[in-house]
């Protein structure tokens, strides 16, 4: 793998908003997208709605910007089955999208953004597993915190009844790695979520590679970070206030300035004559949503 310089995703502080088309109904807070506040962010974007989710993707990074998901207690009634039907996007063309080579023996992971054990329903868990929903993510940290915040953010679903939720990768530096030579591998993770409820919001950060780490910071604070106004119907009152999250069993919550400031991350060693790619199917085998 070879590090790229990559300019076009570093955040710039930027008056124009490009205001993303609302296609997908009854899946964003208020029925309004996100908002791409840095524009160097809206080249080759696409949005896709699926059945029980949405993604804008970005045909630069050949990952999601975000996927987006309005998630119910009745959603999560159920055990979901797995389907494991990893595949590309078809409505993407192939200089648009990742593909299931880009990711073998990379020594990543095909990270879910809007998980598979959130869906119970088999026309939605087999359609999150587009590789339009999925990042290159480091094995440790997807079976790991990650896994750990996806149980979390469910956990608070179904006491509260409903969530909106809105998850993405960020690229942060100026050397950021690829696979295949075509996909880029994000620096960080994240989860935010809103309670209509409450009208209270926060989010989970965390690295992109091994340890146990995260934070919980405001809507504000990872505005900042990803140049995307994440809930535009949202208060700015209220994006500066932080929701209090459930803790992460088994991981450890640091200050925001930890996960902010962190390094690239590292894959995993590929394996030779196909043992990563069995190991990896046994992996995925679990139903662990991720």
């Amino acid at each position: 793998m070879k590090a790229y310089k990559l300019l076009f995703l570093s955040f710039t502080t930027a008056v124009t908003v490009f205001a993303s088309p609302i296609t997908c109904t009854n899946i964003y807070f208020g029925n309004d997208a996100p908002d791409i506040i840095n524009t160097k962010l809206t080249k080759s974007t696409k949005e896709l709605c699926y059945k029980e989710f949405a993604v804008m993707h970005s045909g630069v990074s050949k990952t999601p910007l975000w996927s987006a998901e309005h998630l119910t207690r009745n959603m999560l009634s159920g055990k979901a089955k797995r389907s494991n039907d990893f595949h590309a996007e078809e409505r993407l063309s192939h200089n648009e999208r990742a593909e299931l080579n880009d990711y073998a023996h990379s020594g990543y992971d095909r990270g879910h953004m809007a998980p598979s054990a959130d869906f119970i329903d088999p026309q939605s868990n087999q359609e999150c597993f587009t590789l339009a929903n999925m990042v290159p993510q480091v094995h440790n940290n997807n079976a790991g915190v990650w896994a750990h915040i996806e149980g979390a953010t469910r956990y608070l679903v179904k006491k509260s009844g409903e969530a909106y939720i809105i998850t993405g990768p960020i690229y942060s530096g100026e050397n950021i790695q690829r696979i295949g030579s075509r996909v880029l591998v994000p620096t960080k993770l994240f989860k935010a979520i809103y309670l209509p409820s409450s009208g209270q919001g926060g989010a989970y950060l965390t690295v992109n590679a091994a340890g146990d780490n995260y934070s919980v910071i405001s809507i504000a604070q990872l505005e900042k970070l990803t140049g995307i106004n994440l809930f535009p119907k949202m208060s700015p009152a209220a994006k500066q206030q932080t929701l209090s999250l459930p803790p992460v069993k088994g991981d450890t919550q640091v200050p925001f300035e930890n996960i902010a400031i962190s390094s690239q991350p590292v894959p995993s060693t590929p394996a030779s004559n196909g043992f990563f790619d069995k190991l990896e199917r046994k992996i995925h085998n679990f139903n662990k949503g991720y």
